[in-house]
């Protein structure tokens, strides 16, 4: 793929993020979620690519826009496409840290087709890549990672939802002696952090969305970080849906290869609302906006962080349409 297709999909989540940060607070995470799908939508229409949507809104008849199977994009190189316009809808919601707008793209065929459905997954730092094993106890996990690093265990964070499906969990992280950030919602923002040792995120851990699981996948394949997954079906439906993609066994530990294969990957993300690390969107005054983002390509394991102002009476409707008068 083109390496200038990681600034172009930055532009696309700077869209979606200011076309929903504005809601922000303000309790309807439904209305903030149509405006970022309506933005990433239109955005995607100025990319040269052929892209389907392999991870997305949901099915045909679940969402009318960005949703699996659709075809977006201005032409050209075939592509999966995963997608999450917002990630954190209950985060923005309610102002809470951890919001982004995240994109992932890679040749036709490269992306795990994921399910929507649960997943239980870890997830880690180059440092610790090949150190980690889903079948493995939790405290020999978190001692070979705190062992790779360098740290002790008492010195590893761990980010982990805040279920009760996690209660045992996070006990034996406990008892390991581990730091624990538990968190309300958006398991991808600090899967990604985890890859960065400023960001304070040692470890990713839990049962999340699956479609998240080939997004995070998708940015620690950039970064030389590491991830397992292991799909969590909760009923024979879903269970045979997992063998229909493929999966003879849909309970299998799957590797970074299984959830995202080879090098050619390329993962954009804008911040929505704060977090560990990339800070959400700013109003200036004077119809200004700026936005953080992070944009990566797995082949040069290239890194950009950008930072960019917005003049909103310049940008589209789907841009400066969403005032709190509307």
């Amino acid at each position: 793929m083109e390496r200038e297709l990681a600034v172009e999909l930055v532009r696309v989540t700077e869209a979606a993020a200011l076309a929903c940060a504005r809601w922000m607070g303000r309790g309807d995470k439904h209305m903030a979620d149509q405006l970022a799908v309506d933005a990433m939508r239109a955005g995607f229409d100025t990319v040269q690519f052929d892209g389907i949507v392999v991870i997305g809104e949901g099915e045909l008849d679940e969402a009318p826009m960005l949703y699996i199977g659709e075809h977006v994009g201005a032409g050209g190189e075939p592509v999966d496409i995963a997608v999450d316009p917002l990630e954190g809808t209950n985060l923005v919601a309610k102002g809470l840290n951890g919001s982004i707008a995240v994109v992932a793209v890679a040749p036709r065929g490269s992306l795990l087709h994921a399910p929507d459905m649960y997943m239980e997954k870890i997830a880690v730092g180059p440092e610790a890549k090949g150190r980690i094993d889903l079948t493995l106890p939790i405290g020999e996990n978190l001692r070979a990672v705190a062992d790779a690093k360098g740290k002790d265990v008492s010195d590893l964070t761990v980010v982990i939802l805040d279920r009760d499906r996690h209660r045992a969990m996070i006990q034996a992280c406990r008892d390991a002696g581990a730091r624990i950030k538990l968190i309300s919602d958006g398991d991808v923002a600090p899967a990604v952090a985890a890859a960065f040792p400023e960001s304070g995120v040692d470890v990713l851990m839990g049962i999340g969305g699956a479609p998240e699981g080939v997004l995070a996948a998708a940015a620690l394949k950039c970064l030389g970080g590491d991830m397992q997954g292991r799909l969590k079906p909760e009923n024979e439906q879903e269970f045979l849906r997992c063998q229909s993609m493929g999966l003879a066994d849909p309970t299998a530990v799957l590797t970074l290869e299984d959830l995202v294969k080879g090098d050619d990957v390329v993962f954009a993300a804008t911040g929505i609302t704060d977090g560990d690390l990339l800070r959400g969107v700013r109003y200036s005054g004077n119809s200004m906006a700026s936005t953080h983002s992070i944009a990566l390509r797995c082949k040069t394991g290239t890194v950009r962080f950008i930072e960019a102002q917005h003049r909103l009476e310049r940008k589209p409707v789907w841009a400066k349409g969403n005032r709190l008068n509307v």
